[in-house]
């Protein structure tokens, strides 16, 4: 059975190996690994914490700047209403004045028409008088 020893003496070995060696080149031991894990998880939180306050900052910000635009368009509105009320206001006398002057030339362009037309009948009504040359 020498066989059987050596077997067990080198599972033995190996395992006494293989354990110091997995303890010599573990970045941490267990506490230390508890402790890192405990500070990520804390910076994670954190984190957590940070980017859900920045989001209901941003929703504030969108709010107010909604709330600025709606009253930015009202007055804007308003000043545009104000300025073409101004405009129709200074307008409408001229308008009437070109009203006038359209009507003015229509009835003058009426009268020529039928003037034209009274001389055209005249010419249409008058014997035409020709005179013929007997040599």
């Amino acid at each position: 059975m020498p066989n059987g020893k050596s077997l067990a003496l080198g599972f033995l070995v190996g395992g006494v190996v293989g354990a110091a060696y997995t303890l010599l080149n573990t970045p941490s031991s267990g506490r230390d690994f508890r402790e890192n894990a405990k500070l990520k998880s804390e910076n994670l939180k954190n984190t957590v914490l940070s980017l859900k306050e920045e989001g209901m900052q941003l929703k504030d910000q969108i709010t107010q700047t909604s709330k600025e635009g709606a009253e930015l368009i009202k007055e804007l509105s308003e000043d545009v209403k104000t300025s073409i009320e101004s405009w129709k206001r200074t307008v409408e006398p001229h308008q009437r004045n070109i009203q006038k002057y359209l009507e003015q030339i229509e009835a003058s362009l009426k009268e020529l028409e039928e003037k034209a037309k009274a001389e055209q009948a005249d010419h249409t009504t008058q014997p035409s008088h020709e005179v013929i040359n007997h040599q």
